[in-house]
């Protein structure tokens, strides 16, 4: 990701005023009588045209990319499922069989990228919900040659309409040969571990949504290739969320119409496992489900469910981000998509340096976030 731009705003149509029309000349009106007549017959023969064109307008219209399909109305969980969902998650199991794993480097196209590739697959697979795991396979031209890559995309619900959308890159960023080891522990092995965890803790409630066919279903992106491997640009950055955006826009859905509009909402985690991470609202359209997360952080605290939190709210602030930034987001946003991104900004002291790693990530802090976001995700698809 790179801090200090973003992608270019979309333009709204319809806020540009008309110009007022000419005053008709006045013309000799018709008395009362005769002109009530005439007007219900109108009101009438009006009424009547509205209703077969609005009819046959919703059976072709399609709606615009990225516009909401809903207004989703979620309720909060009581105290008693609130600790049923904390108590389901496993710190030692996120920590041992989720994060470990990937902190390796995983540069785009290196044996530790199909290593980590297929021990997301396989994890996936395991899940009892029964997940459909994609792999999209691509080549692309970088810097350093054609490279291979491949972001892994796990629907649980092929079926449903909509989707709430989680995505992260698993790539580290490349270095040369004789530099220290990258892991990226923050940048995004965390981000990933997270993601694994929550659908393991969740896969019992999954399964029953999926069984009783909810209209929106949890969907997970593993991307591949977000980093620069020379300079950030728009052709050296962003590789697997720029192929994938792209695909998804054509690719029809079977409720309709593509998969790119089935996106409710595309929550992005990045730079994730630092101390104290401050994460602000990028984008008014999706501000209230920032707000969400910040009320869950301090309903958690009050009810003394943090470790090492001393504030009632610590990691969602208001008020402006200290800047923009361009992240896995982009392609999506570009196309419509309703984006909440979270990353700790400012970066983490450690960004894009060997101390990326295990020693200096803070357990709780990770868990902490763990169980913000399952009760997030408990309460927005109603599980």
């Amino acid at each position: 990701m790179r801090s200090g731009s973003r992608g270019r705003s979309r333009l709204r149509l319809g806020e540009r005023g008309l110009l007022e029309p000419p005053s008709p000349p006045k013309r000799r009106l018709l008395p009362r009588a005769q002109l009530l007549p005439l007007l219900l017959l109108a009101l009438a023969v009006g009424s009547a045209l509205y209703t077969i064109w609005s009819g046959w307008h919703r059976g072709t219209e399609e709606p615009p990319v990225g516009r909401e399909l809903r207004a989703p109305v979620i309720g909060s969980l009581s105290e008693a499922q609130l600790r049923r969902v904390i108590g389901q998650l496993d710190p030692q199991r996120l920590w041992s069989n989720y994060l470990r794993p990937l902190l390796v480097v995983r540069t785009p196209g290196s044996p530790g990228s199909l290593q980590v590739r297929k021990f997301l697959e396989a994890t996936l697979r395991t899940l009892t919900a029964g997940w459909h795991v994609e792999l999209d396979p691509f080549t692309a031209s970088t810097p350093l040659g054609l490279l291979n890559f491949g972001n892994v995309v796990a629907t649980l619900d092929l079926g449903a309409a909509r989707h709430l959308t989680l995505a992260c890159h698993y790539d580290s960023k490349f270095f040369p040969p004789s530099s220290a080891p990258f892991v990226g522990a923050t940048d995004s092995a965390v981000p990933c571990a997270l993601l694994l965890e929550l659908a393991q803790a969740l896969d019992l409630e999954l399964s029953r949504a999926k069984e009783q066919a909810a209209p929106v279903t949890l969907q997970l992106l593993f991307l591949d290739g977000e980093e620069a491997l020379k300079e950030w640009g728009p052709n050296d950055s962003l590789y697997g969320s720029r192929h994938l955006a792209q695909v998804m826009e054509s690719a029809p859905h079977s409720p309709g119409p593509t998969r790119i509009q089935a996106i409710e909402l595309f929550v992005l985690l990045d730079l994730l496992g630092a101390p104290h991470p401050t994460f602000y609202s990028h984008f008014p359209r999706t501000a209230r489900w920032f707000h969400r997360l910040r009320s869950i952080e301090k309903r958690l605290h009050r009810l003394n469910l943090l470790q090492a939190h001393p504030k009632e709210v610590m990691y969602f602030q208001p008020g402006e981000p200290p800047g923009s930034v361009e992240d896995d987001h982009v392609p999506f946003l570009r196309r419509g998509v309703p984006v909440l991104h979270l990353i700790s900004t400012p970066f983490p002291s450690v960004w894009h340096t060997p101390a990326d790693s295990e020693a200096n990530l803070h357990p709780p802090t990770v868990h902490n976030l763990s169980r913000i976001l399952a009760v997030f995700l408990a309460e927005y698809l109603g599980l």
